[in-house]
């Protein structure tokens, strides 16, 4: 069982993971020309976003309410969340595939087609 002060710390942990994918979301274009780099920050972007999911899920294992056998009652009540954050994984790995592999060669040129543009859209208001 989580002790009251170690949930500061999850939360910290969180947060800062959080703040690494608003980070890396905000300045990744700026790196188009190291497609290397870019692909680096890409998988641990989307390694933290898959950390926060498991530290979500984590939290509500963690409950008396699931300990009790009320699966489904947490499962409705956090259907949502458990929704959006998939949703939002699976585009931002989406979308950072298709980015990179537009751009590993043609790093400098402007390759945002229409579908593209969608998919940014999309992954960021996600």
């Amino acid at each position: 069982m989580l002790q009251t002060g170690n949930y500061s710390l999850v939360l910290l942990i969180q947060l800062t993971l959080l703040a690494y994918d608003v980070f890396v979301n905000s300045f990744s274009e700026l790196l188009r020309g190291a497609p290397v780099i870019q692909l680096v920050l890409f998988i641990i972007q989307d390694i933290a976003i898959l950390f926060n999911v498991i530290i979500i899920l984590l939290m509500m294992f963690n409950t008396y309410v699931f300990q009790v056998g009320l699966v489904s009652l947490l499962l409705e009540r956090f259907r949502a969340l458990l929704i959006f954050s998939a949703l939002y994984l699976t585009l931002s790995i989406c979308f950072h595939c298709w980015v990179l592999n537009l751009r590993w060669l043609r790093s400098n040129r402007f390759v945002w087609t229409d579908g593209l543009q969608a998919l940014f859209v999309f992954q960021r208001t996600g």
